[in-house]
């Protein structure tokens, strides 16, 4: 299958062929299947494309019965895997400062994941999300990317640092057991954000003195290649779209005051790259709606919430409109897919 969209580093899948082989599979014959080549990985600076390792990682998992094979992939990570961004990650002075920084950086090292943090008092609130991608699964990109957050915070604070909770919106395994062993406490599912809620004192401890002179030249070399990468109106509108849906906050002149334009410039732009607001507002609402409906068990006034809408049945006007059927129906033929799909992996 040819994947086109954002491209993300090929350190995304650094032990996937050793893990897959341990699994008595072949990688490469997992990786044909969604058109990647094993010389790919063999350089981690090297750009994929994002939705080619999205479904490989659920292939993978599905055709290896391994449910928690994100999981296992993070267990092998390390700060030093995000490359350049982790030598100035590594000289922060507090945890907190090391993820705004990361944030800052994140474009170079997955262009698809949306990243915030939210202070609140006491706790922290991580919340990580993927831009969505049209009919493809998320579970295992999703637990990825939690599970090199926990990796990484373990490495800024201390080896048996944990969170106060680990939060995920799709539904729990059958087997909750190697989820519970990885982040050493209980996981909650069916929640309203993936990520991580942590203790503030945790990442506002000292972690000694900067040296700023050792990170002067990775700084340098970071800022010059976020400046060349740039990014377009669509991805941007995209993200904020993203952020900004669930606070029931999401209007053109929401995003249009986010960039820092008017409407009318925000419009302009769109329209120069074939689009409309209301298109984007749509395309994201319509991803999200299918994800959540397929791999949660949400009741449909929270999803409804999730997606910006008042209330259940402006959600499910708004659902039949654009699916031709209400959510209940579509959120059971995708059940009934679901399970015919796995059946033929095993």
């Amino acid at each position: 299958m040819k994947h086109l969209g954002r491209l993300i580093r090929s350190a995304s899948l650094s032990g996937y062929e050793e893990l897959v082989r341990s699994l008595g599979r072949d990688p490469q014959a997992f990786m044909r299947t969604v058109g990647l080549q094993a010389k790919l990985l063999e350089h981690p600076e090297t750009l994929i494309p994002g939705d080619a390792v999205r479904e490989l990682l659920e292939i993978t998992a599905r055709a290896t019965r391994t449910e928690d094979f994100a999981l296992c992939l993070a267990a092998q990570r390390k700060l030093s895997a995000l490359g350049p961004i982790s030598v100035v990650l590594k000289e922060e002075p507090t945890p907190l400062a090391a993820l705004d920084t990361l944030g800052r950086y994140l474009k170079l090292v997955n262009a698809s994941l949306i990243f915030r943090l939210e202070e609140a008092g006491d706790t922290v609130v991580i919340r990580e999300d993927l831009l969505p991608s049209a009919g493809l699964p998320m579970r295992q990109s999703i637990e990825l990317a939690v599970g090199i957050m926990f990796r990484i915070l373990r490495e800024l604070i201390a080896p048996n640092w944990r969170p106060l909770q680990v939060c995920f919106t799709h539904r729990p395994p059958a087997d909750l057991s190697a989820h519970r062993a990885f982040f050493t406490r209980n996981v909650t599912f069916n929640q309203d954000f993936n990520g991580l809620v942590c203790d503030a004192a945790d990442l506002r401890k000292p972690r000694g003195s900067a040296d700023e002179s050792a990170t002067r030249f990775a700084r340098e070399y970071l800022d010059a290649a976020l400046k060349r990468r740039g990014e377009s109106t669509r991805d941007a509108c995209r993200e904020l779209i993203l952020a900004l849906l669930s606070g029931g906050g999401c209007t053109v002149e929401e995003v249009a005051r986010h960039l820092r334009v008017d409407r009318r410039t925000l419009a302009r732009r769109l329209d120069a790259e074939g689009l409309t607001f209301s298109g984007l507002l749509n395309d994201v609402r319509s991803e999200l709606a299918r994800r959540h409906l397929r791999d949660s068990d949400l009741p449909l006034g929270e999803v409804a919430e999730l997606l910006g809408f008042s209330g259940p049945s402006s959600f499910s006007h708004w659902f039949r409109k654009h699916f031709g059927c209400s959510p209940s129906q579509w959120s059971r033929q995708a059940g009934g897919v679901a399970a015919q799909d796995a059946a033929a992996a095993f």
